[in-house]
């Protein structure tokens, strides 16, 4: 569970491995929707977030999902909830609706073309942080889906979170160049 995360992180503190104030979440597809809930959840515990196509609204995701899926989203709604047909289930769970308790900087990468967690869930999440005057770096790939294929695109993003968390958490960083043959675009 998300709790797991959090105990996990106190058990690192508390061993002397990690330095309360430098800790960061990262994650991709339902570890990117952990790493947000993570910002929004422990405001207090986290010095930046790094989301790569997380869902930030569960019914966007669940309608996202093919018909052929019909019993993995059976199962979903089974373990999770029914996001997509109770309003008020998605309000208190999803990410998108609470950024007001989001504090940490974010940095989320997301591939145009994926089918999963749509471009539209991650545009959604940047709008409301930048409306609630969060810090966000927006960075799409519009050859990508979930997850980026490319070796160009993977360089150019890894290169960018390891200098975003070497702003955010200290440390050393080789310094982000722009990789030839990218398709990067910062929105």
């Amino acid at each position: 569970t998300q709790e797991d995360l959090f105990d996990a992180v106190q058990w690192a503190i508390d061993q002397g491995i990690a330095d309360p104030k430098r800790i960061g979440a990262m994650g991709w597809s339902g570890g990117g929707f952990a790493t947000l809930l993570a910002l929004e959840m422990r405001p207090e515990m986290f010095a930046c977030g790094v989301d790569g196509v997380g869902p930030a609204d569960l019914a966007t995701l669940y309608r996202s999902f093919p018909s052929y899926w019909s019993n993995i989203t059976h199962r979903w709604r089974r373990r999770g909830g029914d996001f997509d047909h109770n309003e008020q289930l998605n309000r208190e769970v999803s990410p998108l609706y609470h950024v007001d308790k989001i504090r940490a900087p974010l940095l989320i990468g997301q591939g145009k073309n994926d089918p999963r967690v749509t471009i539209g869930n991650s545009d959604a999440m940047v709008a409301a942080l930048r409306k609630a005057k969060r810090e966000v770096i927006y960075i799409v790939y519009p050859d990508e889906g979930h997850g980026f294929a490319r070796p160009e695109n993977n360089l150019d993003f890894y290169g960018r979170v390891e200098e975003f968390l070497a702003q955010h958490l200290g440390g050393r960083a080789e310094p982000w160049k722009k990789i030839e043959g990218t398709t990067a675009e910062v929105r």
